[in-house]
């Protein structure tokens, strides 16, 4: 079975996009697979609700004084959005920390408003609009809390990333990772698909504290987890607490979701060739072809069925539709 994503111009196939899907059952039983369930790929930024886990297990965030609202920015992949970078900013002081001392790198604000509006406003751009600051913030806080120094924070080998490294050990349930680096500088581990779709599953279990708190962050305050315009954040949004997704870069997405038919669900996505406008597109057919959605759900996120496409003139050109074939 695979899941194609394809790219239409006028009435034709231009050019397509593969998915590997594996979707677990309660009991950790595959009950879909497109591709391999042990194909192997970087977790990227899916893996963010579980580095904001260490620092709250560690007692980082209590401790830092962060509210829901800024546990869940520390598992985005923020807009840059006024309300993002503000939060940023006000977690940064209570910590009693500056720009400079985050590792995250600059970029514009992803949000095209907000990125103009940075132009506009002659906005110098810092690690606050960077799409991982909320990420970053958590991370400084577990530095503080060790009582380590924080320089050198994203390096493999500080107490801050074994800290980290051993919470995803005890969730994984190994420690042998084969480690990239990530856009933002922190090191993330490849995963398996099957092992992707474990740990959403765990993170909407109830079994570890931790991970409940970075869930019910990311139900509470949909809106800090992407932004404007993001399938995460409506998915969470719509979703109200029945299940919780988060994407990551080159195309990867986990999923967690309370079902009456197969129970609590785990779901990892990836496009193979890492483009990100596919993704939903994927998304939306795995969640259609398991019958996940309820009516209401549906109709909020109907919209990313078919993702439109238009050229420089505005003028609609054709559109990424998905088909599941055996």
């Amino acid at each position: 079975m695979k899941i194609i994503c394809n790219v239409i111009r006028g009435k034709e196939v231009e050019s397509y996009h593969e998915a590997y899907v594996t979707a677990l059952d309660e009991d950790g039983k595959i009950i879909f697979s497109t591709g391999s369930p042990n194909y192997t790929t970087c977790i990227r930024s899916a893996l963010k609700p579980f580095q904001a886990s260490a620092a709250i297990l560690e007692g980082a965030t209590e401790h830092a004084g962060f509210t829901g609202k800024e546990i869940a920015l520390m598992c985005s992949s923020h807009n840059g959005e006024k309300i993002h970078v503000q939060t940023a900013m006000g977690m940064a002081k209570k910590l009693g920390m500056d720009s400079s001392q985050y590792e995250c790198g600059n970029h514009a604000p992803h949000d095209k408003e907000a990125r103009e509006e940075t132009i506009k406003s002659n906005t110098r751009i810092t690690p606050f609009h960077n799409n991982c600051s909320g990420k970053h913030s958590g991370m400084l806080s577990l530095a503080k809390k060790l009582d380590t120094n924080p320089v050198g924070y994203t390096k493999i080998d500080h107490p801050v990333q074994q800290t980290i490294f051993k919470q995803l050990s005890k969730l994984i349930g190994h420690d042998y990772f084969s480690i990239g680096i990530d856009g933002c500088s922190a090191p993330t581990p490849f995963l398996s698909l099957q092992e992707i779709a474990n740990l959403f599953q765990k993170l909407g279990s109830g079994k570890y504290q931790e991970l409940t708190e970075a869930y019910t962050a990311m139900a509470k305050h949909p809106y800090l987890v992407g932004g404007k315009n993001r399938f995460d954040t409506e998915f969470n949004s719509a979703l109200k607490g029945r299940g919780i997704c988060k994407a990551g870069g080159e195309a990867i997405r986990g999923i967690v979701l309370k079902t009456e038919k197969h129970g609590l669900i785990g779901i990892a996505i990836k496009i193979l060739d890492g483009n990100q406008r596919a993704i939903d597109v994927a998304t939306m057919a795995t969640l259609k072809h398991l019958n996940l959605l309820k009516e209401k759900e549906n109709k909020k996120l109907l919209h990313y069925k078919v993702k439109q496409l238009y050229n420089h003139r505005k003028i609609h050109i054709g559109g990424i539709k998905a088909e599941i074939k055996n």
